[in-house]
């Protein structure tokens, strides 16, 4: 049984101790603040440097200075091939299969070219409102973060829909700063007629908040369309089962929990029961 919480400097101090990862902390450059030693909250944004990351780049350098264009399929980690040997530890963060996860582009590139693959209206839009029984709708939680948001609205756009009309955003209640999963759960199923997509963040990046991928999956399955997440603040951070609970993509990138620094290439997956298929 867990021992209560006790809000102390000692209790804190004591489950430092017990934390099995307390050592990780000295792998890692933490800027000091006034001169002091400091905690560092910002990781939802940056993650730290890792000591190792000049090494590694130091090595890519005389990779390249040595080797050129033979380093592609030469140096110490072939460039032709780099996302191979990553798959394996992001396949058990993620929770898949090494087939169904690889690492490429950026975050947002990565969400249009998956949008362009799911989001896929049943119906082309009329001059008016697209008919009633054509599914064109994306559902997703209101304040999501602002770039997924803008992807959403690029495509609803690309398609000839009006996002007021195109895409639904869940709120919280009044009074509340989180969603509450039953008012998620309900809203896919009030507009299950109309979805073509439901896309969500696996974190809200504002208020913290962790969605119940699976549950969402499930439901959105149910209402006959796609689930999706951008999981740049769950990736690293949470554990997760993607293939089990039968996520159809996600994408993410590498600069916050993965510690990749700034302009870090990103990753996407794609369940192997889409990844086999070749149309």
């Amino acid at each position: 049984m867990q021992p209560p919480f006790e809000p102390t400097l000692l209790f804190a101090q004591q489950k430092d101790r017990e934390d099995e990862l307390h050592s990780f902390r000295s792998r890692f450059f933490i800027p000091a603040a006034s001169n002091r030693e400091s905690i560092y909250f910002c990781g939802n944004s940056l993650g730290l440097q890792p000591r190792q990351a000049a090494g590694f780049i130091q090595q890519e350098l005389e990779d390249w200075q040595q080797l050129a264009i033979g380093g592609y399929l030469h140096a110490h980690n072939p460039w032709l091939t780099y996302a191979q040997p990553l798959r394996q530890p992001l396949a058990l963060m993620l929770g898949c299969m090494e087939s169904e996860v690889t690492v490429m582009n950026a975050l947002t590139v990565n969400l249009h070219l998956l949008l362009l693959t799911f989001y896929r209206p049943q119906s082309a839009p009329s001059n008016s409102q697209p008919p009633h029984s054509s599914r064109y709708k994306v559902l997703m939680e209101a304040g999501a973060f602002p770039s997924d948001q803008y992807a959403i609205e690029t495509q609803v756009r690309w398609h000839g829909y009006n996002p007021d009309d195109a895409i639904i955003e869940i709120y919280p209640r009044e009074g509340e700063k989180t969603l509450r999963e039953e008012d998620i759960l309900k809203a896919i199923d009030q507009h299950k007629d109309q979805l073509a997509l439901v896309l969500f963040g696996g974190i809200n990046y504002y208020t913290g908040q962790l969605f119940d991928i699976a549950s969402i999956t499930t439901a959105a399955h149910k209402a006959g369309s796609f689930a999706g997440f951008d999981l740049a603040h769950v990736t690293g951070n949470v554990p997760l089962q993607l293939h089990d609970w039968n996520v159809d993509f996600a994408v993410w990138c590498s600069y916050k929990y993965l510690n990749g620094g700034p302009g870090a290439v990103g990753g996407a997956y794609l369940h192997e029961r889409h990844a086999r298929n070749k149309d």
